[in-house]
Formats: structure tokens, sequence, C-alpha cells
């Protein structure tokens, strides 16, 4: 007898639908699957067996042969332990019951429980894209599944709990769950009313995240750079649920979700210097995993003494911080992983640390400075649009009274400067300055003679790159938002120009 189960495979952060086909026929005792399974799908058949037998479920001893098509998509992971016994009890006659347009997965134990697998929310997603709207997953895939409308699904404990289902058996759905509610219930453990001093820095994080800019934190150890770093979330707009979503999907799929089932703070990935370019950028050898860049989508990549990794690791940086996606190209196949992250970045200015501190005396020769400033490449440097010195703080401003600017109140000048970005950029597919091409900024940064020829004497003195110049202008018109003016100003210019002088030659 033949029967077919409806499953689905990742590729990449997308779900493929995979028709589980299985025929049961008389003939030497054995079990074969075919259609490209990897190790652990090969090794679901000893999984099915004993979790059939011990659901007080009956394991035909037959001739059994099950297909996953398409035949010629790798299939990996646990995810088809469910559809095999389903598959495997309507062959055989166990279970009559209608299962067209149900998508099952899971991974069995021994006895029968459903066991929670890594990237439901992508399949659901897809799948529903696809058409299907009833799925069921284990029940510690339940908190995932539950921010997905138009869907029904139901969340079992095991393998006889959904042979019950299919009968007949009355069981609920797994109920909606509100996403603003849930975002509502978490808080970041920082705020900028905690960093005394750094009023610098302060104003410099601020202009960087009202425009989408990267930033460089540069100064002595112990000067709050990893404090300031750590704050930038709390000053960002909260996520809308789309990029919630986004998020959700690459978290989901790397097994890093939480007990909630969705991403709901912006993600602050802080990778040790020892980091891999794989580790970094996503690869592997089996299925394409995601990496730091990817994990870090719609949130802050923050590389902590930015010298001390890899030249590998930090120029493979260069190609995504323009893009905002990554191609990962292994020998079987291409994933494309979103990686719209902001760079925040902080370095001691030498090897002591000391280099230009109005408080401490550099040991340092100028070769050992040189040397250290040079493992990072200039087109890198480049590309950070903020360059910003943070000094120390005296010990009377660390002991003084007084209201410091929380960061509610830097967000809420964030947002406004957001709102007018998205209303000017509402037709160019674009969302904040920084993401602005050479058409933009000849559309919406106009300057004046004056302006000109601030930027001029700016290029010069610095001698800077065609993209540090457009990069100025870019940083400008973010702080000409913050100011609500619709024209840059000199002002503008000279306090983004500012923001190069501590560029690294």
């Amino acid at each position: 007898m033949l029967s077919k189960i409806t499953g689905f495979a990742l590729n990449g952060l997308d779900g493929v639908p995979v028709e589980v086909e299985t025929d049961i026929n008389k003939g030497m005792v054995s079990f074969d699957l075919v259609g490209l399974p990897d190790a652990a799908v090969k090794e679901s058949r000893e999984r099915v067996r004993s979790a059939i037998k011990n659901s007080a479920l009956i394991f035909p001893v037959n001739k059994i042969t099950i297909n996953l098509a398409p035949a010629d998509l790798r299939k990996e992971g646990s995810y088809f332990d469910l559809p095999l016994a389903v598959s495997i009890l309507k062959a055989s006659g166990q279970l009559t019951a209608d299962t067209d347009g149900i998508v099952f997965f899971g991974e069995l134990a021994l006895d029968g429980a459903l066991r929670p697998v890594n990237g439901i929310l992508p399949i659901l997603i897809s799948a529903k894209n696809r058409g299907f709207k009833r799925f069921i997953v284990p029940e510690g895939n339940a908190n995932e599944a539950a921010y997905i409308e138009g869907t029904e699904v139901y969340a079992l404990k095991s393998l006889r709990e959904t042979v019950d289902f299919l009968n007949g058996g009355q069981f609920e759905p797994v109920p909606r769950k509100s996403f603003s509610a849930t975002r509502g219930e978490r808080s970041y453990n920082y705020d900028l009313s905690l960093v005394k001093g750094q009023k610098v820095a302060k104003r410099a994080l601020e202009i960087a995240v009202a425009g989408g800019h990267n930033i460089l934190l540069s100064g002595p150890p112990g000067t709050g750079k990893t404090l300031l770093a750590r704050c930038i979330p709390t000053i960002m707009p909260d996520m809308t649920f789309d990029e919630a979503l986004e998020v959700t999907k690459i978290h989901s799929v790397s097994g890093e979700l939480s007990e909630e089932g969705i991403v709901s703070l912006r993600p602050f990935r802080t990778p040790h210097h020892t980091a891999t370019t794989v580790s970094l950028c996503g690869g592997g050898a089996g299925r394409i995993h995601a990496g730091e860049i990817s994990k870090a989508h719609k949130g802050v990549l923050f590389l902590d003494e930015l010298p001390e990794y890899t030249r590998s690791a930090l120029e493979s940086l260069r190609q995504p911080l323009e893009d905002k996606v990554i191609t990962v190209t292994r020998s079987g196949g291409a994933v494309t992983f979103p990686a719209d992250f902001m760079l925040c970045a902080s370095m001691n200015p030498c090897p002591c640390g000391n280099y230009g501190s109005s408080y401490l005396n550099c040991s340092c020769t100028p070769a050992q400075i040189h040397k250290y400033k040079s493992r990072v490449s200039g087109p890198l440097y480049d590309r950070i649009d903020i360059h910003v010195e943070v000094d120390g703080v005296k010990y009377d401003d660390l002991i003084a009274e007084g209201t410091a600017e929380t960061s509610e109140e830097v967000k809420a000048r964030v947002e406004k400067a957001r709102k007018i970005q998205r209303e000017r950029f509402r037709a160019e597919g674009i969302l904040v300055n920084a993401n602005m091409g050479e058409k933009q900024i000849k559309k919406y940064c106009r300057l004046s003679a004056e302006c000109e020829e601030i930027l001029r004497g700016a290029f010069e003195a610095l001698h800077l790159s065609v993209r540090a110049r457009s990069r100025i202008i870019k940083v400008a018109r973010t702080i000409a938002d913050l100011d609500f003016s619709e024209n840059i100003k000199p002002p503008h210019i000279l306090e983004a120009a500012s923001y190069r002088n501590a560029e690294i030659k």
C-alpha cells in the first residue's frame, strides 16, 4: 500500500516542501530510505521504529521503501521523524484519516515523545506562502508558532497524540500571541544615563543610530567604550513585527531562540576576537549556517578591540557592509543571508592604550603604534562613517550629582529623525540615510557654496577618499534631520567632518 505525507526541509532560511512517499509490500524484510537523506535522516529509521512500537502501534514486518521527494534536494536534520512515522502508519493501514493539506514535522524520541526542532518559524512562513494552513508541530515549538496569523497549528506531545488527533480527537490549536505585548515585557539591562561624562561620544552614538551609520570608538582602556556600545540598542527604534520575523527566522534556524518564541529586542552580537571568518560570515561543512553578521541583522555587531581580529575576518565584512546581504557559497550550494546590521567597533589607540590621552602617558614607540593601527585596512576604516575619540572621565564627574539624559529621551529624538527619513525615501526603497546611493545623495543632499567650501577643505586636509566624502555628506544629512532642518547647513557639515578627524591613517 502506498501513502503520501507532506513535510518540509530547510534550505537556508526558506522551507521547501518534501513529499514523504511510503510503499509497503511483501518481500524480504527491509527498511530503505532514499531521496538524498543525510546521516541524521538515515538514523531516523531506528527512532521511528522504536517510537511506533512504544506508542502501542505495530511496526510492519515487510519490505518498506520510503522516498523523500524531490530526490535531488539534500534532506538534513530530524524534521522528518514524524512525517516518516505517520506515513508508515498510513501505508500499513493503521491510520485511515485524511492527512491531505496537513504539514508534519518533529523529532521522535524512542518512547514516541515529540522533541522540538530548529527552524520552525521559517518553515511555517514558507509553507503558509505556498498555501498550507494546517500544521502539527512538537509542543516545545508552540511559542514560536503562535505568532503566525492565518494558520492552524497543533502542538502535540507525542506520536500517540498525533494519531489520536488524526482519528478525530479533540485538541485545541495553539493560541495566538501578541507581538506588542511580548515586546512590552522585555527591556534592556543598560541605559545611557549610567554613562558618566562622554558628551561627545553620546552625541556621536545618537547621530549614528539616527542615520544607521557605522561607528568606531577609540580611546584608552576603561573609558567606557564597551558600556557605550551596549547602550546602542536602547536608543534604536523598536522593531516592527516584520523586522522581528526576519530576525527570528535567523535565530530559529541557528537554535538560539528563547522560550518566548520570537526575538523582540534588537540583537546585540559581540563575537570574541578569535572568531574565524566562517563564524562571522556563515558557512559550515554540512548545512550552511548563518554567521554573526546575519545574527546581528536589524541590530548591532560590536567588535571589541578591532585590531585583535584576524585580517581575513575583518576584510570579509567589507561587502556585507555595502550590500546588507551576504551570499555564502560552498560545494553543496549557495545561500543568501540578510546582514543589515549597524557596525560598532572599539579599539585602543596604541598597544598600551594611552596614546593621545590627556590623563595617561603612552609608552609605545611610533613604529609600534603604526604596526598596531595597520592591522585594520584603510578600506575598512573608510566604511566606518563616524570615528570618535573616547577619553577618560575626571573623578569629580563620576561622583557628580545630576540627572543624566536617559536612553528613552535620546530614543525619542532618534525616532523623529527616522520618521523624517522614512517619509523622504518612501519611493526609494531605503530606510535610513546611511543606505543612500550617489543618486539619492545628489537628490536629497544638495550643498550650498559655503558647505562645499567647508567640505573641500576637509577633503584636502584629511586626504579623504571619494567614499569618505560621500559618508560625510550622509552624516551631515542625519545631523540636519536631528535639527529638523530641510537643508544641510555649514554647522552640520563641520560636525560631520569632525568625526573623520580621528580617522586612522
